[in-house]
């Protein structure tokens, strides 16, 4: 199917651009979320006739993307889930909580917005894109973690893995102290001096000659 597009479309072409398509892309994608005409005479014709109020109005709305993306690009979002202690999460972070974790900075955002590569199932930092616009897409970072402390210690560089080490060696730490406690404790009973003749119970003189 021929369509003419009315926007920028990734991979596909500029506003005004001409493409055959599948149809079942233009239908159930491009057509109804407006994004193309089909490519008649008259919708082309349509096209020439809107053309200059289309790219005012794309022109404002990048505009309103850019001044979006200054200030959202770069920046770190908090997600708290349950994980295992390898790191694997109990479910899967997706757009929609990354969405709801920016609206709730600040930031309104539409999980259609958000571009998932994959998804996230497990602790960490991960990179993720939002198309602002068809010409404007900023990276963001989502930290998901346990818990805020853990989210904290993440953002400073530590992995998952570093930070499940660093928990053992405490843990380790922690029983060799108690090891060590409790060997001085018997150390220290040990070097207690008894005297067995003083536990004997004196016994009194007999007279034999009585």
């Amino acid at each position: 199917m021929d369509v003419v597009l009315l926007e920028r479309v990734a991979k596909l072409g500029q506003m005004g651009d001409v493409v055959t398509v599948k149809q079942g892309y233009a239908r159930n994608f491009l057509l109804p979320q407006g994004k193309a005409l089909r490519a008649t005479p008259a919708n082309l014709a349509r096209f020439e006739a809107d053309k200059a109020q289309l790219e005012a109005r794309n022109l404002e709305t990048r505009q309103e993307a850019d001044a979006l993306g200054g200030r959202l690009g770069g920046k770190q979002f908090i997600i708290i889930r349950s994980a295992s202690d390898a790191g694997a999460l109990y479910g899967s972070v997706t757009p929609r909580d990354i969405a709801e974790g920016a609206t709730e900075d600040g930031f309104s955002l539409d999980k259609k917005q958000v571009v998932l590569l994959r998804p996230i199932k497990e602790l960490g930092l991960h990179p993720v894109s939002v198309k602002l616009h068809p010409e404007v897409e900023v990276e963001i970072a989502v930290n998901v973690a346990r818990s805020r402390e853990e989210a904290e210690l993440q953002a400073s560089g530590k992995t998952i893995q570093e930070l499940q080490a660093e928990a053992d060696a405490e843990a380790e730490f922690d029983i060799a102290e108690l090891f060590d406690e409790v060997g001085a404790a018997a150390l220290d009973q040990d070097d207690v001096i008894t005297d067995p003749a003083a536990d004997q119970t004196q016994q009194p003189d007999i007279d034999d000659d009585r």
